[in-house]
């Protein structure tokens, strides 16, 4: 009989998730769609059966729209050029291949948008908006499907020697069975993680703005930096995409229910949550709070951007190279791989770095709190998204730290020494 704390970590706890998940993303945006953005209904029985009664639908019109929007993601991803990139060495000894064409998919994938929309007039630009609660409750039960697709894919045709089980089945379909599934030469996660997720949230955006237009004849000026904020993120991420696949994300996690329907529901239904309330709760902010927000907003972009930049550049070139106009501070870190194989990669403590260990969590918790800001303090729920993001990072810094610890040992307890803080300097 397996212990209970085994039960719970491999059973009871992945398969709570599972079913509670997907009503808890449904809820929120139904409270912010149809109920003001209020908690209330929540505690008042009496309003239950109107709640439930205005959770969304999935439906098959949205089924193909989902569908058609995924194959042109993915034919984006095949048929654009771009260089071939190569993601780190995979625990089995493996660097994945990546096409690396980001920004230009995310300008055709706006530009059609648009142009379908403004120029063909095949949809009125606001649609996303207006139809995004049957999307999202019918991206729940395709993600769902896609998860269960994936878990019998890993057991049965894996895509490379980075596959296998836990041997509890709950937590296998939660995690997943492959770290890296292929289908057709694409690489499902860069399809979903960025492709389909972040690209579907940037689409959600403009419609969001388009639909304030059609209802009040105007952009109010808090939609204006929720919205910039937000595609100036994304835009950046395109930029970045290739270092994306150097994450924990890419890296560590296998492509099952986590990540997948957390790509492909979580994201585009919790992220723009502020944005969603903000088209029928317009504020006109005064100049100085448009000017402080943007600027805020933008230069917390600017710093994780040049966090990110700078540890990748390190790596790139083994520590020779300037950081801040100095030579780059590093120590030398070897670990093995699944196929008994010796590396070497360098820490980088100098620069951003040297602040902090996960500096780079630090400007982007800012930068969600200046497009929550916006829809101002008379409702909570659009500030959800900083607060889960918090709460996500804390608990994604304690995981990276003992992968970390796990994988390049006492090099890895030499730069804690170095770099005492975790992720905010002088306070955590």
């Amino acid at each position: 009989m397996a212990p209970r704390a085994s039960v719970l970590r491999c059973t009871v706890g992945p398969l709570a998730l599972l079913l509670v998940t997907p009503p808890v993303v449904l809820l929120l945006w139904t409270l912010v769609a149809a109920f003001d953005g209020a908690l209330r209904p929540l505690l008042a029985p009496a309003q239950w059966p109107a709640l439930v009664a205005a959770l969304p639908r999935p439906t098959l019109r949205a089924a193909f729209t989902i569908a058609g929007f995924v194959a042109f993601e993915a034919a984006l991803l095949r048929l654009l050029p771009g260089p071939r990139r190569y993601g780190p060495v995979t625990p089995a000894g493996v660097r994945p291949v990546y096409r690396a064409n980001g920004p230009a998919a995310l300008a055709v994938t706006h530009a059609a948008y648009l142009a379908a929309s403004l120029g063909l007039g095949w949809f009125p630009p606001g649609i996303l908006y207006d139809r995004s609660g049957e999307l999202l409750a019918t991206a729940c039960v395709l993600a769902w499907a896609l998860s269960a697709a994936l878990y019998v894919k890993g057991l049965r045709r894996p895509s490379g020697p980075d596959h296998g089980t836990t041997g509890h089945r709950v937590l296998d379909l939660f995690w997943g069975t492959e770290l890296h599934p292929t289908l057709g030469g694409i690489d499902l996660k860069q399809l979903f993680n960025c492709r389909v997720g972040m690209m579907s949230w940037g689409l959600l955006l403009v419609s969001c703005a388009a639909a304030q237009h059609e209802r009040t004849h105007g952009i109010s000026s808090s939609m204006a930096v929720a919205t910039g904020l937000q595609l100036a993120y994304i835009v950046k991420f395109f930029v970045w995409e290739t270092g994306y696949f150097a994450t924990l994300d890419v890296m560590h996690d296998r492509f099952g229910y986590y990540l997948c329907w957390g790509v492909t529901v979580w994201l585009p239904g919790i992220y723009p949550l502020s944005t969603l309330y903000l088209v029928a709760h317009p504020r006109h902010l005064p100049p100085w709070e448009t000017v402080l927000l943007l600027t805020t907003g933008l230069t917390a972009l600017a710093v994780n951007y040049s966090a990110d930049e700078q540890r990748q550049r390190v790596r790139r070139t083994g520590g020779a190279t300037r950081i801040w106009g100095r030579p780059a501070k590093t120590l030398r870190a070897r670990y093995s791989t699944g196929d008994g194989t010796e590396h070497t990669t360098v820490l980088l403590h100098s620069g951003w770095w040297g602040l902090s260990r996960h500096f780079h969590y630090l400007p982007e918790v800012v930068l969600a709190v200046c497009w929550a800001a916006p829809a101002g303090s008379a409702r909570v729920l659009p500030w959800f998204y900083p607060v889960y993001l918090a709460v996500l990072l804390a608990d994604r810094t304690g995981r990276d730290e003992r992968r970390c610890l796990a994988k390049y040992g006492d090099a890895y307890r030499d730069y804690c020494r170095r770099v005492r803080w975790k992720v905010i300097p002088y306070l955590y």
